[in-house]
């Protein structure tokens, strides 16, 4: 059995119906904190089984002796290691297979503060004993592409990132790679940094985005400290502001730069550069 925690955020649906592409559905199963949002699996086979990250007594019945587990990392920063650790608690008592997370690049030796909750995750999964797979995912693509609209609304892109590059993937891509993972054969226990072929810098990405769009658009760099309270005077929380802050500034030192090329050997086929990717949300509106 295939199971997949957090499916139902927007990575863990391209994982689902990825495994849907190769494993009959009742191999699946989806972990999830609202059914509701699994109704449609349901319906086509697939096992939906309710957890809560903050209640483990809920996960005592997520996983079977021999599943092959994906935890894809919780998204409230700050409560990602005591939920991880609920899971590989649960997972550990279950006996699972085999148990892959999705953790960021270079986790073990990134001074991103986002990589502090999953360097600790990875240690608690190496102490558990169960084979593993660490999917260290860099930056998604969408992570700019989907604020492209107020880009072009306001002709300006703010950041902390310099001339720093970024190596981007689609979401899409990262499921492929952990796809290929869960369902292939000789990753346990194996760490794989992924990221995206290609790289830019963010002026480069301004410029790409000007170019295709044909409205001006340009990249103001801004002190860290700056940058976090302009993203809080449109709305975002000042712990997350910080965070997303530290990241650019992480990536003006390269700490989301990869040039390994692991991502589209996994997937088979030469990860999407940027420019593409800009093209298609364009074409969306």
């Amino acid at each position: 059995m295939f199971v997949v925690t957090g499916a139902s955020g927007k990575l863990g649906q391209f994982v689902v119906e990825g495994l849907l592409k190769k494993v009959p559905a009742d191999q699946v199963a989806v972990a999830v904190r609202n059914p509701d949002k699994a109704k449609a699996w349901a319906a086509r086979g697939v096992q939906v089984r309710q957890v809560d990250y903050d209640r483990p007594e809920t996960l005592s019945g997520a996983f079977g002796k021999g599943d092959t587990v994906l935890l894809i990392s919780a998204n409230e920063v700050g409560k990602r290691f005591p939920q991880h650790s609920a899971v590989i608690e649960a997972a550990k008592k279950a006996g699972v297979k085999l148990l892959a997370y999705t953790s960021i690049l270079f986790a073990d030796k990134s001074g991103l503060s986002l990589a502090g909750e999953h360097k600790a995750t990875e240690e608690a999964i190496r102490a558990s004993g169960i084979p593993y797979v660490f999917l260290r995912n860099g930056w998604y693509v969408e992570n700019y592409t989907e604020h492209i609209a107020p880009a072009l609304q306001y002709g300006v892109v703010q950041g902390s990132a310099k001339e720093g590059r970024v190596a981007t993937a689609t979401r899409q891509e990262y499921a492929d790679a952990a796809v290929a993972v869960l369902t292939g054969t000789g990753h346990e226990n194996q760490v794989y940094e992924l990221a995206g072929d290609t790289s830019f810098t963010l002026p480069e990405y301004v410029a790409e985005l000007s170019r295709q769009s044909g409205k001006p658009v340009k990249y103001v760099d801004l002190p860290v400290a700056e940058f976090s309270a302009a993203l809080q005077q449109v709305g975002v929380p000042k712990p997350f502001a910080d965070t997303l802050a530290d990241a650019d500034a992480g990536l003006s030192r390269g700490e989301l730069n990869d040039t390994s090329r692991t991502l589209s050997r996994l997937i088979g086929r030469p990860t999407a550069p940027f420019g593409q990717a800009i093209g298609a949300a364009l074409k969306q509106g």
